[in-house]
C-alpha cells in the first residue's frame, strides 16, 4: 500500500509520464534513484497506453476512414484523460480495459 508522502512524492513524475512518450522516458529515468512506486505504476499505465496506441493506430491508418480514425482517437482520448487524472488526483488506478494487463507485462520497470 502506498503512502500519502510515496503519492505526493511521486505525483509530479506520473503527471509528465502522460505527456507523450518522451514524457514517459523522461518520468522513468526520473524515478531510477528513488524508485517512487506510484511513479512507476503511472509510467507502466502511460508506456502501455502509448506502445499500444501506435501499435493499433498504424493498424487503423490502414482503413483509411475518418469515422474509424476519429473512433479511434476519441477512444484513445477518454483512456489517456482517465489514466492523466488518476495521476493528478493521486489515485494508483489502472486505466480501463488494459491497465491490468500493463502492470503485469511491464513489471520489471521501476523496480
Amino acid at each position: 500500500m502506498m503512502t500519502e508522502d510515496t503519492i505526493e512524492e511521486g505525483k509530479p513524475n506520473a503527471i509528465i509520464s502522460y505527456l507523450t512518450i518522451i514524457g514517459t522516458i523522461i518520468a522513468f529515468y526520473m524515478n531510477n534513484d528513488k524508485k517512487n512506486e506510484f511513479t512507476s505504476f503511472h509510467v507502466r499505465q502511460a508506456l502501455g497506453l502509448w506502445l499500444t496506441f501506435f501499435a493499433l493506430g498504424y493498424i487503423i491508418g490502414g482503413f483509411d476512414s475518418w469515422f474509424v480514425t476519429l473512433g479511434w482517437y476519441m477512444f484513445f482520448g477518454v483512456l489517456f484523460i482517465f489514466s492523466f487524472m488518476t495521476a493528478v488526483t493521486g489515485r494508483a488506478e489502472p486505466t480501463p480495459i488494459l491497465g491490468k494487463f500493463y502492470q503485469k507485462l511491464f513489471a520489471s520497470l521501476g523496480n
